[in-house]
C-alpha cells in the first residue's frame, strides 16, 4: 500500500474514532469530511443546541510535535472559512453558536490515548478571517 493512501486511510478511521468517543461523551454527528472549495471540516456535531466543528489530528509519534500543535492560525483560519461556508449550506444552524475543538490522537488506533480540547480555538484566535 502507498504511503499517501495508508495516511488517508489512518486519518479516517482516526476520525470514525473520534466521532464514536465524542458521541460516547453525548454529542451527534451531523456530517463528516464536510468539504468547501476553502477547505474540509472532519467532523460537525451538535452539542445539545450548540454546533460543534472538531478538527481531528492523529499521530502515531509525538517526538515531533503533538497532533494539536499543528492545528495553527492558518488551519484555524481554513476551518472557520469552512464552517461559513456550511452555515450558509445548513441555514437552520445559521443563528447556533458555533464551538471549535480538538481531539488528538496519538499511538496506534488498536490503544489510542485520545485527548479532547474543547473550545480549542475560536474567531479571535484565527485573527478573525
Amino acid at each position: 500500500m502507498a504511503r499517501g493512501t495508508a495516511h488517508l486511510e489512518h486519518g479516517r478511521a482516526a476520525e470514525a474514532l473520534a466521532a464514536r468517543h465524542l458521541a460516547d461523551r453525548g454529542l451527534s454527528l451531523l456530517v463528516s469530511n464536510f468539504r468547501a472549495r476553502v477547505g474540509e471540516l472532519d467532523l460537525v456535531m451538535t452539542d445539545g443546541n450548540v454546533l460543534v466543528v472538531v478538527e481531528v489530528r492523529a499521530r502515531r509519534n509525538t517526538n515531533v510535535a503533538t497532533p494539536g500543535a499543528t492545528v495553527a492560525r492558518g488551519k484555524q483560519r481554513r476551518v472557520i472559512s469552512a464552517t461559513r461556508y456550511f452555515l450558509l449550506r445548513y441555514r437552520q444552524f445559521a443563528s447556533w453558536p458555533v464551538r471549535f475543538d480538538v481531539v488528538e490522537i496519538t499511538g496506534e488506533l488498536a490503544d489510542p490515548v485520545i485527548r479532547w480540547s474543547r473550545a480549542a480555538f475560536s474567531v479571535d484566535d484565527s485573527g478573525g478571517n
